[in-house]
């Protein structure tokens, strides 16, 4: 188990980001939270195994409308106790 810490550049807001992040994270069993960021951005922090969490990454790029231009991921402390995957507003 992994905890990665994601910053999203590009068509990232407006384009249904947050929940298709929550989808895709509901739907592999990964937990952690997606926010909007003031600058146009969006940042992630996503807990679970490697694989599901590169699945969550391809999911959320699969978007009709959303166009992904850079990620920047850091590996992070794992939140021991943490369940669900939430959008924060």
């Amino acid at each position: 188990m992994i905890r990665k810490h994601y910053h999203f550049t590009g068509d990232v807001q407006g384009v249904g980001f947050r929940y298709r992040a929550k989808y895709a994270a509901d739907l592999l069993g990964v937990s952690g939270w997606v926010r909007n960021n003031d600058d146009g951005s969006v940042s992630m922090e996503a807990q679970g195994e490697p694989d599901a969490l590169q699945k969550l990454t391809d999911l959320i790029a699969q978007g009709k409308y959303i166009s992904i231009d850079s990620i920047r991921k850091t590996e992070i402390p794992v939140c021991e106790h943490e369940h669900g995957f939430y959008t924060i507003d």
